[in-house]
């Protein structure tokens, strides 16, 4: 049998096909199920258990264990799930992805699904230039079906015939005694399969259909580990860039899946042996696809019954074998856009939701750099007014990057084709970034007043002290307000709690600067202390305005407000 470099490219032009299919129909299913699934990820993960259970669910509809990856990293990053809790959804996605297996062996081989892709991509076609968001999310999901079994249909046809053509496999006949070591050897092809195609989907695809073709299926059943480890280094490589919890995260994959491989690899021949007597060797080795696919699944459904209750442990080792440089880069670390733009299979809705993450820990920073300018303005000793100026300024540099980071991500995302509501969303992300730099902004500026004050000797008198405590109380309850606004849906919001507190804080103000001019006229007022009390409970006053500003964004009044004004002119 004659085969040449063209060969090799019709094939990977048929994996190419797969795999494109494989992420039209992905991003599709995501978009029509994304905001459901992080719902249900974020419901169903009280403990490592359910979260298996969670991971498998979400990875079998969606059809991508990247995806259901990606919405862990953001919850994880968040503070919504513990690293204990994403491993047993990261475990649960490697049986999810098992599925993938089972369709190509049932469906891809059993029903002639290739002959019905051309009528479904006619049927779908229309539905994209239908107005509704839904029809189009759903003809991205049929036109992404047909052109994976489509792509499927060529790879079958391009992978030489090894059945009616025995001398390929003649090499291996040196490998048939090779025992441990032979199997050692295709687990790392199978490894460098994966990091080649860069879809462990897409290279178990290829290895089920080499074994309808007379691959020896302890030799793909070896290559089949070699894919699950495959699979975690793309991830640690595209984790080389996160911070350190992106990091950890990719680990735990990483030594689940090496663990899993290490014990099977000795135990296969005895796998194989158990599965033989469900799927007895045919005469002509075409189902030995159904026994490959049902190996990936024993495999990894073993491996999580097997290491599930080691989770802490991996835990552990992770967080030992990844090591941040110190406490403070931690910090800084935790508030970077790490995993956004990340190369991995993920849509709008799950872009959205990352930036969403991102913005909820930008109001936690406000919020610290509020308690620690009141920190600043109570203290008397010089040395921790330093400090606490030295910690503002260096968040207050950290929200410029955040607004910057975050913006330039949400332009990139805006490229892409979404609905109005995500449209309403992005431009209300960007009005929420921006309000909540300025707030950063004017507390390092109130700070500055207070070192003015400091470099001259002077003090605020008790009136002004607790007159500021009290302001700074008002503003840190709506901040606290705001931050649990930015965690809900907008349908849970209630803005007029929001502009209730912008009134006291406004109201405050007119009594302090009402009292402030009666007591100008009074013996002993100091000029300077004065002025500076004043720029700090004004200061106060517009933290309130961008505070009741972002709840606005959230909800989409701001958009409306802008809609009306538009209109007037």
């Amino acid at each position: 049998m004659e085969f040449g470099i063209f060969d090799v490219f019709k094939i990977l032009g048929a994996l190419g096909f797969f795999i494109y299919g494989m992420k039209v129909m992905s991003e599709g299913l995501q978009q029509v199920a994304g905001g459901s699934m992080r719902k249900v990820l974020g419901a169903m993960t009280s403990n490592r258990f359910t979260g298996v259970f969670t991971g498998f669910l979400i990875t079998g509809i969606l059809q991508s264990s990247s995806a259901t990856t990606v919405m862990t990293v953001s919850f994880v990053n968040a503070g919504l799930l513990s690293l204990v809790e994403s491993a047993g959804v990261m475990m649960g996605a490697n049986i999810g992805t098992t599925i993938t297996g089972w369709l190509v062996s049932v469906i891809g081989f059993e029903v002639k699904i290739a002959d019905y892709a051309l009528p479904l991509i006619a049927i779908a076609f229309p539905m994209m230039f239908i107005r509704n968001a839904n029809a189009q999310k759903w003809a991205e999901v049929l036109i992404g079906f047909a052109l994976l079994f489509l792509g499927l249909a060529a790879l079958k046809d391009t992978v030489p015939d090894i059945k009616n053509n025995p001398e390929v496999l003649d090499f291996l006949n040196g490998y048939q005694q090779g025992g441990f070591f032979t199997r050692l050897l295709f687990v790392g092809v199978g490894t460098l399969l994966t990091i080649v195609v860069q879809s462990s989907s897409a290279a178990m695809t290829l290895t089920i259909v080499l074994t309808t073709q007379g691959l020896p299926l302890d030799i793909a059943a070896a290559m089949v580990l070699g894919e699950n480890i495959g699979t975690t280094i793309t991830a640690e490589l595209a984790s080389l860039v996160a911070n350190t919890t992106a990091k950890r995260s990719a680990r735990i994959h990483s030594l689940f899946n090496v663990l899993g491989v290490t014990w099977m690899i000795i135990l296969m021949p005895y796998i194989l042996d158990l599965l033989s007597v469900v799927f007895p060797p045919p005469s002509d080795g075409d189902a030995n696809r159904f026994a490959l696919a049902a190996f990936h699944t024993t495999f990894n459904s073993l491996n999580v019954l097997l290491l599930i209750g080691f989770v802490p442990l991996l835990v552990k080792l992770a967080t030992n074998t990844v090591k941040s440089r110190n406490e403070e880069d931690d910090e800084d670390e935790e508030f970077k856009l790490e995993y956004l733009g990340n190369k991995v299979l993920t849509s709008v809705e799950l872009s959205l939701a990352e930036a969403h993450a991102e913005i909820e820990k930008f109001g936690k920073i406000i919020y610290k750099m509020s308690v620690l300018l009141t920190e600043l303005a109570a203290t008397d000793k010089l040395k921790k007014k330093t400090r606490l100026r030295e910690k503002l300024q260096k968040l207050e540099d950290l929200t410029d990057k955040m607004e910057e980071q975050i913006a330039t991500f949400l332009v990139r995302v805006s490229e892409e084709r979404f609905s109005p509501d995500e449209s309403v969303d992005v431009k209300g992300m960007i009005d929420i970034i921006t309000d909540l730099e300025r707030m950063g902004d004017i507390i390092v500026r109130m700070a500055r007043d207070i070192e003015r004050m400091d470099k001259k000797g002077l003090e605020f008198n008790d009136n002004q002290k607790n007159n500021l405590n009290e302001m700074g109380a008002k503003v840190d309850e709506a901040l606290k307000l705001m931050m649990e606004n930015l965690k809900q849906e907008k349908s849970e919001i209630s803005l007029d709690e929001a502009k209730v507190k912008e009134t006291e804080i406004n109201r405050l103000k007119k009594i302090l600067k009402k009292d402030q001019m009666k007591r100008l006229v009074e013996p002993g007022y100091e000029v300077l202390t004065g002025i500076v009390y004043r720029d700090i409970y004004f200061g106060y006053e517009r933290l309130g305005d961008h505070i009741v500003n972002v709840t606005e964004s959230i909800v989409g009044e701001k958009l409306n407000l802008y809609s009306k004004t538009n209109a007037n002119k």
